[in-house]
């Protein structure tokens, strides 16, 4: 028998209005799913962040349980696919948008939002990939389907000391390309270093307006800015080089001109981690458990309690963290 209640961090009210705070429910009052998931951890991610602090418009319905990620062991489940005891993880699929999500410590989630966590990796470090690292792995496979090739020129990374941008210079790194990461912030560049990078770029040279082509810098490039910096990131792609972009954090405008694309034939990939295929998903975990080492993956970590959620959006938020925030939902 379970508990008859759980912790969850609710959010209620409307999108034009709404709180969030840690309630005790019932584990009955959970809505109709597939499997029934004791959840041990959740991550942090941007979007995370946004709906804790009501910043952003991800929450479109009410009442729900915030966070998009969650992973533990399955209790109980209805679909022929999952048995009792085995390690899953769910990203994205709506988690924490139209679904209830992985701040709870239990969960009751459709078959097709899961997938089994791979061997090799544990509940924990599975969300310390999370929607972030799985991201980055989707960036990284767009870049490689594209023909982005290793050579002279650099990969550069955007946003470079959030979770996807850290990750996506382990995955980059590991693979042999050589790593450009973008930062504002001076004092990481011996972080970014240690992660892979070869070569750190200002923040603020990527902010500034630039010519609709400009010299060709880039062999392709892992954004997860938007704005400005993407157009600036577009204008210096080398010819037949490729753009996977996969955030927004500097706004979701930019401007550009066809002239990168008909004169140099780079291509802009977009990246839907959300949404993704069960099958690539699959693909995309079982290579982040082989590709992905774990030594570089704990050393970006940290572990925080499910109690200290707002606080951690709050600073997030402010740039105030870095690397990846597993979340500990029993405590």
């Amino acid at each position: 028998m379970f508990a008859d209640t759980i912790t969850a961090l609710i959010a209620e009210g409307s999108s034009s209005q709404y709180t969030v705070a840690l309630k005790q429910i019932a584990t009955g009052s959970l809505p109709p799913g597939d499997v029934l998931v004791e959840v041990l951890y959740s991550s942090l991610n941007y979007k995370d962040a946004l709906a804790v602090t009501a910043r952003g418009k991800v929450i479109r319905k009410f009442p729900l349980v915030c966070g998009i990620d969650l992973a533990g062991r399955v209790l109980e489940s209805t679909a022929p696919e999952f048995h009792a005891g085995e390690e899953v993880l769910a990203v994205g699929q709506g988690l924490g948008e139209t679904r209830w999500g992985g701040y709870s410590q239990r969960a009751r989630v459709s078959a097709d939002a899961l997938v089994r966590i791979p061997s090799g990796l544990d509940a924990k470090q599975s969300m310390a990939i999370g929607t972030a690292g799985f991201t980055a792995m989707l960036g990284l496979m767009a870049l490689e389907r594209y023909g982005v090739k290793l050579g002279e020129k650099e990969i550069l990374v955007t946003g470079a000391t959030g979770g996807v941008g850290s990750v996506a210079i382990v995955l980059l790194a590991g693979k042999g390309y050589k790593v450009a990461a973008s930062t504002g912030r001076q004092e990481f560049h011996s972080y970014l270093r240690n992660l892979g990078a070869a070569t750190m770029v200002s923040r603020a040279e990527l902010e500034q307006k630039t010519p609709p082509l400009a010299s060709e810098r880039w062999a392709g490039a892992i954004d997860t800015v938007g704005g400005q910096t993407l157009s600036s990131v577009i204008a210096a792609t080398s010819a037949y080089g490729a753009i996977a972009a996969c955030g927004m954090a500097g706004g979701a405008e930019f401007a550009t001109t066809v002239f990168p694309f008909i004169l140099r034939n780079i291509a802009l990939l977009g990246i839907n981690s959300v949404n993704t295929p069960k099958p690539l998903r699959i693909q995309a975990w079982e290579r982040l458990s082989r590709e992905l080492p774990l030594e570089k993956l704990g050393s970006i970590t940290t572990v925080e309690p499910l109690s200290k959620i707002v606080q951690l959006s709050q600073q997030l938020l402010a740039g105030q963290l870095h690397g990846r925030v597993v979340i500990d939902v029993n405590s």
